[in-house]
């Protein structure tokens, strides 16, 4: 068994355009194309017009469009399922990928009815950055935005940037953080990723974005509050447009189920690595055999194949029990919390922790061959590496924030 539970192998290639299983089989098609190119991508920082091209085609950037917009609306655990196919092809990619093409959600959750209107009428690519940086002043037009935000997953094919500023009036007078859609005429993407400029994930475009002095209008700006906002009776303003709870916008287990999405997308491809060297490689210490004689061999297998499946098991299950919460609340108006999005993201990173040591195991078993520079191994290594400095792969500190925020303490990640 070298496929996942959940593979998209099995998509029927007759599958409907739009549906999932279309998106699916487009994926696992792409998958040998991604993974020839995966040189080329790193030295890119991001991924070749001819596969966003292919990408475009297919409607993968409508997959979280309203259907009141012409886009496709399919669950998150649908595009959880895509993105976790595309990584698997190319990790960088696939990071790339579904942080350009979620922020869509975000969108459609929040933003008003002319903002939807003016964006989803084109494919959406937004990476977003929520750390709050720069400054945003509010003036009679709108608000004059400037600043340099870094890490913008996603960037190479953006048609819009959502950024995170401190905001202020022309008298200086704070009015706390907003969110900000940026159409691309207005920011520069700065070459500062890809090639040998970063350990992993090099084909993220996970480049800075300077913006200066850009006028935002009134429509493209909201009051930044997605993580801990109240539903009440009404919901969001995505909510209220689409009738879908999936518009409710709890982010905190979404992100990090699009992060994690792609480290069992890095799981597979090493697994797929480490299966084909059960095949084609003997054992490196003795008594020499074939790797599938090799008892040792076989549980490193089996551990890696269980750790993967649990780990996509605990990603789509989380996912699923997150769209139950929605639907209880459009049901019974009984509040989906900060505190149960907050759990939940604790279920999620413990299917991340699954796929990283499998990908640990994979390649510590592999061989030294496998480590050599260039191989696939070394570079899913490489893209895992790079996932573990990321704020949401310090556990201990996202399981405090949970604890933090039940004892009625801020939630601070």
């Amino acid at each position: 068994m070298s496929a996942s539970l959940y593979a998209a192998d099995s998509a029927p290639p007759s599958a409907a355009e739009g549906t999932v299983d279309h998106l699916l089989g487009v994926a696992t098609r792409l998958r040998p194309v991604l993974r020839a190119a995966q040189a080329e991508h790193e030295a890119l920082g991001g991924y070749a017009e001819t596969i966003h091209k292919q990408l475009l085609d297919a409607g993968f950037y409508r997959m979280l469009h309203p259907k009141r917009y012409g886009g496709l609306e399919l669950p998150l655990e649908d595009f959880l399922r895509v993105a976790t196919e595309i990584s698997r092809g190319d990790p960088g990619v696939g990071w790339s990928f579904v942080l350009g093409a979620g922020h869509a959600w975000h969108i459609a959750s929040f933003f008003p009815e002319q903002a939807q209107e003016e964006l989803f009428a084109g494919d959406v690519i937004a990476p977003g950055r929520t750390i709050p940086r720069g400054r945003a002043v509010r003036t009679a037009d709108g608000y004059r935005l400037s600043g340099t935000w870094d890490y913008c997953s996603g960037s190479m094919w953006s048609t819009h940037a959502m950024l995170v500023a401190p905001t202020f009036t022309e008298q200086e007078e704070p009015l706390g953080l907003r969110a900000y859609l940026v159409p691309r005429r207005d920011y520069e993407i700065l070459d500062d990723w890809g090639a040998d400029r970063v350990l992993g994930m090099r084909a993220s475009s996970s480049n800075s974005i300077r913006v200066e002095d850009a006028l935002v209008p009134e429509h493209l700006s909201v009051v930044y509050d997605f993580k801990d906002h109240t539903l009440g009776e009404q919901g969001t303003i995505g909510y209220r447009l689409h009738g879908n709870p999936m518009y409710l916008g709890r982010t905190l287990a979404f992100f990090n189920c699009e992060l994690v999405a792609t480290q069992i997308g890095a799981a597979w491809a090493a697994f797929d690595a480490f299966d084909e060297l059960m095949t084609a490689r003997p054992t490196s210490f003795p008594p020499m055999m074939p790797r599938t004689d090799s008892p040792e061999f076989h549980r490193w297998y089996g551990k890696m194949l269980a750790r993967i499946d649990a780990a996509e098991t605990l990603l789509l299950a989380a996912m699923r029990q997150y769209t139950e919460l929605g639907r209880r609340w459009e049901r019974t108006r009984q509040e989906f919390t900060p505190e149960d999005d907050s759990r939940l993201r604790g279920v999620i990173l413990q299917g991340a922790q699954l796929a990283n040591q499998a990908v640990d195991l994979a390649f510590s078993t592999a061989g030294s061959s496998s480590a050599r520079l260039g191989s696939p191994m070394e570079k899913y290594y490489r893209d895992v590496a790079m996932f573990k400095t990321h704020i949401a792969a310090k556990w201990d500190v996202t399981y405090g924030s949970m604890s933090r925020y039940h004892f009625g303490g801020p939630l601070t990640f």
